[in-house]
């Protein structure tokens, strides 16, 4: 009976330790699929709450990426310490100065990342949606490569990687049927050495202008509303061997697409959605239940990839924390998953 209940316990351990062993790895399973999706943390408000209050509800609601479109001091110092992963952005009006020397990068990557050593950058975003023709558009570039030098400089080259956040529908020439998405043949001279840089760094496009609810609202004639919020109960375009039920996917694939037809490595990159979300109030077909379906939807459907990248899970960022109430038109200000009163605005499940 001793050696019984001895081999028993035993027995009994093992199967514990191979269970406890099998939860561990399903969680951190869950955990590395659930990290996929961040939140933009926009500031284009007068009635925000402190960034100490505003990590609070990340870690509370476990978001564990954030985007920041500038170098926020109160945001950073908020930072320190925490585990949630940073994408930081260089204005568009700094872009200029840090492409003119390797000096002014320098201190920028000094003042902005190295001086927070116990926060964990993950992107520096040189612009958002800078205008492609603008005069500012020609030192990106310089810029990316200013930074990268500075960032290898500091030890940090394999851990932040450099990008840009493009205005993606101004530079597609198309996107319609995905299988035709490429760039605009003008516009060539501006994206593809950005790609060239990419691929060399191994480092990801960032891609702004996902937002299904604008390619809807400027063509409800032709875009059906369950297709722009992921809950067409069938396939809605046929593209060759290709179906697709939402119209992120075919926003995105028209991306991938384009990427591959630019050459220069660009099928091989990755792509992050550095923004997409959908607002709640004050527009067509704005109302706090579309923007509940369109962000519960999307935080669980990138997870799984595209009919073109099946099974190739995309990083994601709903826009927008907050409601921004100093944007303009009105719809602009109403694309918070929490009001300013940290009150979420309707129920989500992150992560």
């Amino acid at each position: 009976m001793v050696a019984m209940s001895d081999s028993s316990t035993v027995k009994g351990s093992s199967t514990m330790a191979t269970l406890l062993l099998l939860f561990g790895l399903l969680m951190a399973t869950l955990h590395f699929t659930g990290a996929q999706t961040g939140v933009c943390y926009g500031t284009l408000g007068d009635n925000l709450p402190a960034a100490g209050e505003v990590l609070a509800l990340y870690n509370q609601y476990n978001i564990r990426r954030m985007r920041i479109y500038n170098p926020n001091q109160g945001a950073l110092e908020a930072l320190r310490g925490s585990n949630i992963e940073l994408m930081i952005g260089v204005p568009n009006e700094d872009i200029e100065n840090i492409a003119s020397s390797q000096a002014n990068a320098n201190s920028w990557v000094q003042n902005n990342i190295r001086n927070y050593g116990n926060v964990r950058f993950r992107y520096v975003a040189v612009g958002n949606e800078v205008h492609p023709t603008s005069s500012t558009a020609q030192f990106i570039l310089p810029a990316m490569r200013n930074l990268l030098n500075a960032i290898t400089a500091a030890g940090l080259g394999n851990q932040v990687k450099v990008s840009t956040a493009i205005d993606t529908p101004r530079i597609l020439g198309t996107w319609n049927p995905p299988s035709q998405g490429a760039f605009r043949q003008e516009l060539t001279s501006f994206i593809n050495p950005i790609i060239s840089f990419l691929v060399n760094n191994r480092a990801p496009l960032l891609v702004n202008g996902i937002y299904p609810y604008l390619t809807y609202i400027n063509n409800i004639r032709d875009i059906r509303l369950d297709y722009a919020l992921f809950t067409a109960r069938g396939v809605v375009v046929q593209d060759g061997q290709l179906s697709y039920r939402n119209l992120f996917d075919a926003m995105v694939d028209a991306v991938y697409w384009a990427l591959e037809m630019a050459g220069d490595g660009g099928g091989s990159l990755e792509v992050v959605i550095s923004g997409s979300g959908w607002p709640s109030a004050g527009g067509t077909a704005t109302s706090l239940d579309n923007a509940r379906t369109y962000n519960n939807n999307l935080i669980q459907h990138v997870k799984g990839g595209t009919p073109k990248k099946p099974g190739v899970p995309i990083e994601t960022y709903v826009f927008d924390m907050f409601d921004e109430n100093l944007k303009s038109p009105e719809y602009e200000k109403h694309w918070g998953l929490f009001s300013p009163n940290k009150h979420p605005k309707y129920s989500l499940i992150f992560n």
